[in-house]
């Protein structure tokens, strides 16, 4: 396989030339205006940000895209799926307000924010992949139904898969609540029964019979239950859990798999801004000093490529002192010295052995 190309641009202005302007120079440069946005459904996936965290992307660079869309004739629109976690994002409704209160509105943006796995995270596209791990992923039926995708990527730290870049953004960001399930886990669900309201919201929701009401607590049987994820979604109390019981290591190759599913048989488009390179991941509710100095934007065709750049970026940038990093040691790889339960190798040697792209780039400058 030939190398790819990822550009990259970094975060020096001049009067007259911004980052804006820097950013749409770049993505040009890379190549976005060859594909056919005419009368296309454009998803531009993006992660929102939690209430209390100001590490995620201003929606001024989400702009940049939904403009430059526009202009080549596309229907723009932003996009997410539900998270599994207790956050400000587990349904749409509070998901848009966060996403309004964030500043992703359409005044700002030029576009509609959609939530892609719908009100509680059960809207769903079940894309056959027939993968290791994943024989059928669960993806948010908004971006499986949009014509052209593109994602936009806060690349950072994460504890579960060492950083948060293109694949993150896409195999975890984009499945639905019960695909994020498949992704953490390999066994079914279990009620918190300390939590559990008794309202039966789960119950309903089943369409195998697995779950009953023994002394007025839910309680799943598991040799009934097939591990669809949607009494996670509707569980108002968030009693309903998934098991969280996978190793980081096929966590990161069901993500690359996810990824897979996503990206496959349409045009697809990469931007990463790595700034405020924080170690944790924008869901939480706050974030933290950044690890390294912001490094720079970078733009490709090939997400394996683009998150292979990054990661060599950041890993040539002195830490800061007094950051979670700094009290570490941290004698070479920035991302596995933060979070040395994980390694991140893993998930891109994967997504290169099935097909999503290479680690083999090269790197232009503009």
């Amino acid at each position: 396989m030939k190398k790819s190309k990822v550009y990259f641009t970094n975060l020096r202005t001049r009067e007259g030339h911004n980052l804006l302007q820097k950013l749409e120079q770049l993505v040009k440069e890379a190549g976005i205006e060859q594909i056919d946005f005419e009368n296309k459904f454009t998803a531009i996936k993006i992660h929102f940000g939690e209430i209390g965290n100001l590490a995620y992307l201003r929606p001024n660079y989400s702009r940049v895209l939904v403009d430059l869309v526009k202009a080549h004739g596309g229907k723009p629109f932003l996009t997410d799926c539900n998270t599994l976690y207790v956050g400000q994002r587990k349904n749409a409704l509070d998901h848009m307000d966060t996403a309004y209160q964030n500043g992703y509105n359409p005044f700002a943006t030029g576009c509609h924010v959609i939530i892609a796995d719908g009100l509680k995270g059960t809207d769903e596209e079940l894309v056959p992949i027939s993968g290791e791990y994943v024989k059928e992923a669960k993806i948010g039926r908004a971006i499986m139904d949009a014509d052209v995708f593109i994602s936009l990527n806060h690349f950072k730290g994460h504890e579960a898969t060492g950083f948060g870049g293109a694949l993150k953004n896409i195999g975890m960001g984009c499945g639905s609540r019960a695909g994020k399930m498949e992704m953490h886990s390999s066994e079914k669900p279990f009620v918190d029964r300390e939590l559990c309201i008794s309202c039966g919201a789960c119950k309903k929701s089943c369409a195998h019979d697995a779950i009953s009401f023994p002394q007025k607590k839910a309680q799943i049987d598991h040799d009934r239950c097939v591990g669809c994820g949607r009494c996670i979604g509707v569980c108002p109390a968030d009693a309903v859990q998934p098991m969280n019981d996978e190793t980081n290591d096929i966590l990161n190759k069901k993500i690359a798999e996810y990824t897979l599913a996503v990206l496959k048989g349409r045009p697809n488009f990469h931007v990463s801004l790595v700034i405020d390179v924080s170690p944790f991941c924008d869901c939480y509710e706050l974030n933290d000093l950044p690890i390294i100095p912001d490094v720079g934007i970078l733009a490709s065709f090939d997400p394996v490529a683009l998150d292979r750049a990054c990661v060599d970026l950041c890993n040539q940038q002195p830490v800061i002192e007094g950051s979670y990093l700094g009290e570490r040691p941290h004698e070479h790889d920035r991302f596995c010295c933060t979070h040395p339960e994980t390694n991140w190798q893993v998930g891109l040697d994967y997504a290169e052995q099935i097909g999503l792209g290479t680690q083999d780039y090269e790197l232009i400058e503009i």
